[in-house]
């Protein structure tokens, strides 16, 4: 039995013990005071705290890259503002919604249907597309082949036939409240029950194995979903076409601006076009979670995962971290070969494989043992000048990159000029980035000369970002 059949079993459970409340949805504000943190306190940090969903189309890894056109849509939106990104994923919307208030996050960035009044202190941005809200039910039991097989069920294709039926859909989400609105108009009951732990897809994997008969989401993402499931039905409305927005707090009046300033010129580009079609038009796109090498259903990053894994636990570090570290070195190609000479997975140089015992440059489990003893080397000879082991980390990536000698050079550059050596962004980093100078390596604290110091200061930062991108949806 998979995980989600075994939890849906334990909801069942509560709910016929009696245990378990049918809640409506109230529409009530979540009771968090609400913080004053607009444009300027988000300026002077440098930083958006964003919040979304991890879902095939929103957000995900695939091959080791992150994706999704919430994701895309973001980077956009920092490329536009000069922010960085701190993203989190939470598929709890009342979670959101509390975050939101208390300033933990800044942006909501789903597909939030924009109501006029949703919660007190929340106002929706411009939107970044449009869907309307359609019944997903059962076209033919799952495992045959042919409408037929449908036994003796008739699709709901009137909304009047939705009296007395039960319906499983997100807590806290439009879709509660546009039921309630419909059994108003229909002068007939339905039976809402809001699951808290399931997100929408995953509750469209459960009408798909036949273990809820009826959930309801947005029609861009169920046609998705179609492509995964070919047993769904999902041509039936139950809204009008509703605006798809990020949320803000209501007192970020100038992130709000900034925001829908942005989405009004986007929106008429054809960059924007091309993320929109890629994740809900483009079939190529949608079939990426036919293969394993995705975080929604195959769960992996490459076919090295086992290795990364059993490797990285000689060293205490994070396979993920090593993931992106591979990644970034060979886009996981284990023939991959560089104008220097270096090859593999990790990129050995050839001397570097042989002090380290690696006989086969190309085998994927001496590549990637050859390059995490490096790494260790490397950490060891850091480990009392860095002691915090986080920010040795950014040392480590970077003297992995461009070699520990110019890493030492940008630290007695950062001390000579009031900079922290112990500091790795806005302090050595800098000097590493302007090593390339002659004012620097001229500099005669410096021992190994001139540095193209943009490959490392990039390196650390791509690394560790989609690191935490791994962080979010791996485990």
């Amino acid at each position: 039995m998979n995980k989600i059949s075994t939890l849906f079993l334990g909801v069942l459970f509560l709910f016929f013990s009696g245990c378990f409340t049918q809640k409506q949805g109230t529409g009530d504000e979540p009771d968090v005071p609400m913080v004053k943190r607009d444009l300027d306190e988000i300026r002077a940090e440098g930083l958006v705290r964003v919040v979304t969903n991890y879902n095939s189309t929103n957000y995900f890894v695939y091959k080791g890259t992150p994706m999704g056109y919430q994701l895309e849509l973001l980077q956009e939106f920092a490329n536009y503002t000069g922010l960085k990104l701190d993203i989190s994923v939470n598929n709890d919307l009342s979670t959101n919604f509390s975050d939101l208030r208390s300033g933990r996050v800044d942006i909501i960035a789903s597909n939030l249907a924009a109501f006029l009044k949703r919660f007190e202190g929340v106002s929706f941005a411009e939107p970044h597309s449009y869907s309307r809200q359609v019944l997903v039910q059962q076209r033919y039991v799952n495992g045959e082949k042919g409408e037929s097989a449908i036994e003796n069920k008739t699709l709901i294709r009137n909304q009047l036939d939705l009296a007395g039926k039960t319906i499983y859909v997100q807590k806290g989400s439009a879709y509660v409240d546009r039921l309630k609105n419909l059994s108003q108009e229909i002068g007939d009951s339905i039976n809402i029950v809001e699951i808290a732990d399931y997100e929408v897809e995953q509750l469209i994997g459960l009408v798909a194995q036949g273990e809820i008969e009826y959930t309801v989401c947005d029609e861009n993402l169920a046609r998705v979903n179609l492509n995964y499931y070919p047993n769904l039905d999902v041509e039936t409305p139950i809204s009008f076409p509703q605006k798809m927005s990020w949320a803000v707090r209501s007192n970020s009046a100038d992130l709000l601006s900034i925001i829908n300033n942005w989405l009004i010129g986007f929106k008429k580009t054809s960059r924007y076009a091309h993320i929109y079609r890629k994740y809900y038009l483009n079939k190529r796109s949608m079939h990426l979670l036919d293969e394993g090498f995705h975080s929604i259903k195959g769960g992996r990053v490459s076919d090295y995962d086992p290795i990364i894994k059993e490797e990285s636990r000689k060293f205490d570090w994070d396979w993920r971290l090593i993931a992106s570290i591979i990644y970034q070195e060979s886009r996981f190609l284990p023939n991959a070969e560089s104008w220097a000479g270096a090859r593999g997975l990790m990129q050995l140089m050839p001397e570097t494989a042989d002090y380290f015992g690696v006989s086969n440059i190309e085998n994927p489990r001496e590549n990637i043992r050859g390059g995490v003893e490096f790494l260790r080397w490397l950490d060891e000879r850091l480990k009392n000048r860095v002691p915090d082991p986080q920010e040795r980390i950014k040392f480590v990536l970077a003297s992995y990159n461009v070699g520990i000698g110019h890493v030492f050079d940008a630290m007695k550059l950062a001390e000579k000029y009031g900079k922290d050596p112990q500091k790795w962004e806005d302090n050595v980093d800098f000097y590493v980035l302007h090593k390339s100078e002659p004012k620097y390596f001229n500099d005669p604290v410096v021992k190994y000369g001139y540095c193209r110091g943009e490959e490392p200061y990039h390196y650390v930062t791509e690394i560790l970002e989609r690191y935490d991108h791994y962080k979010n949806v791996m485990q």
